[in-house]
């Protein structure tokens, strides 16, 4: 089969939010001997981002953005497993946490969506996580972003200690946080030392993709 027509049936299936019809487009995408990274970044990938433009433009709900997203794990799940060890070596890496003593996880599965739509290796901590475990999680795997929510006033409190543990550690420098809820404000943040406050997920993503892109030209100079 074309590499175009495949690559254009694993957008598809991502589009018409049909996991199952993603899962086959991408077993059929290494039957063909297709480049896994090139799969899902030119497949999976451009699917999510027609998805994440029609959530932003409110022409999709949120039922139909976890639908979606579904349906990219399904192939990713296929995918992954291909892509040779040393050519995730240089991935960009993310991880996502709902603080401690909160358990509204919404917010954070649609960052996490968007961010692996964006080509992150994501790791999902879950809900009502330790700061203790997010920052320890940053550290040892030298995580490059770090995207923490709270829908809750009371967890705030939880939210600082997670980014300041982090700003303690060995990856203050290297590691890009970011926070996300209604309690949540831009002075906030800045308080207690995050990068940035996210409005929404794509707002998120489009942060963090300018601040790699910053990191990476000051590592070069």
């Amino acid at each position: 089969m074309d590499k175009q027509v495949l690559l254009k049936e694993l957008a598809d299936a991502v589009i018409a939010c049909d996991p199952e019809r993603a899962k086959k487009a991408a077993e059929e995408a290494l039957k063909e001997k297709l480049d896994p990274v090139e799969a899902i970044n030119e497949g999976l990938v451009v699917g999510m981002g027609v998805i994440g433009d029609n959530y932003a433009e409110r022409k999709m709900y949120l039922p139909q953005v976890l639908v979606a997203a579904h349906s990219m794990y399904e192939g990713l799940d296929v995918l992954l497993p291909a892509i040779p060890k040393g050519d995730l070596l240089d991935a960009k890496t993310a991880e996502t946490a709902v603080v401690q003593g909160d358990v509204h996880d919404i917010g954070k599965n649609i960052v996490k969506t968007m961010l692996t739509a964006s080509g992150y290796i994501v790791e999902d901590l879950g809900k009502d996580v330790d700061p203790e475990i997010i920052c320890k999680n940053a550290n040892d795997k030298g995580i490059d972003v770090v995207c923490i929510s709270t829908l809750m006033t009371p967890t705030m409190d939880n939210m600082e200690r997670a980014v300041k543990l982090i700003r303690a550690s060995k990856v203050a420098d290297s590691t890009i946080v970011t926070i996300g809820g209604p309690p949540t404000s831009e002075s906030f943040a800045e308080e207690i030392g995050a990068d940035h406050r996210d409005e929404n997920a794509q707002q998120c993503v489009k942060f963090v993709n300018h601040k790699m892109e910053e990191n990476k030209k000051k590592g070069a100079n």
